[in-house]
């Protein structure tokens, strides 16, 4: 062997490893590209939303968010007309419930309030006669009950209202010196619509019936 040949081989044989990985890899062109080839790339894959997901997922389930909102919006137009927020809440979630029934611990957790202010609104509503109080049979909870013909219950207590209001107005009309009196007109007036909404009620009532039967196939 010559003398050139035993100085390159002592000379790789001192390579640091670093320069000599290096010589490889420009040794060996495509290495890198043929050990990538054999690993396949897994595709890009944009996560999907979590609500899109679950929603795919259990096909014909309510959106819970979206159910609190419709809760919250109805509420909130029942409140504007004169009922208490919280009753009113406790109203609508009843409605949105296909049973129409629900234990005060239900309530609670889907409206996200204590069951103090439960108990609070329900009463307002048995007092009104908008909801009614059952016991589960075999089990000392309650369960709050919607009626059937609710919105005939809420026009009742509305009429009842009404019929109230009726009466303080023409005493009112009579203290301002009766129908002789602009004051006292309008008072008599108003009491006088009230009496003949009050009467319509029922006869309305008994259209909607009829109408409701005619329209239920």
């Amino acid at each position: 062997m010559s003398e050139a040949s035993k100085a390159a081989q002592a000379g790789q044989a001192g390579e640091a490893p670093e320069a000599r990985g290096a010589r490889e890899t420009r040794e060996a062109p495509g290495t890198r590209e043929t050990r990538e080839a054999r690993v396949p790339r897994r595709p890009h894959q944009t996560q999907e939303p979590r609500k899109t997901r679950e929603t795919r997922e259990t096909p014909g389930t309510r959106d819970s968010a979206a159910v609190r909102q419709f809760i919250q919006r109805f509420a909130s137009l029942l409140a504007d007309a004169g009922m208490p927020r919280m009753p009113a809440r406790i109203f609508v979630a009843l409605l949105t419930a296909d049973t129409s029934r629900l234990t005060a611990e239900e309530l609670a957790r889907l409206l996200q309030v204590s069951p103090a202010a439960v108990s609070g609104g329900v009463r307002y509503l048995i007092q009104v006669g908008l909801v009614s109080r059952e016991t589960e049979p075999g089990s000392r909870r309650h369960v709050y009950v919607m009626p059937d013909n609710v919105w005939h219950e809420v026009l009742r207590v509305r009429d009842g209202i009404m019929m109230r209001w009726a009466d303080a107005m023409r005493g009112g009309a009579e203290v301002l010196g009766g129908a002789g009196t602009p004051a006292g007109g309008r008072l008599a007036e108003s009491a006088m619509y009230f009496e003949f909404v009050s009467q319509e009620l029922p006869l309305m009532l008994d259209r909607w019936e009829d109408y409701k039967a005619a329209h239920r196939d």
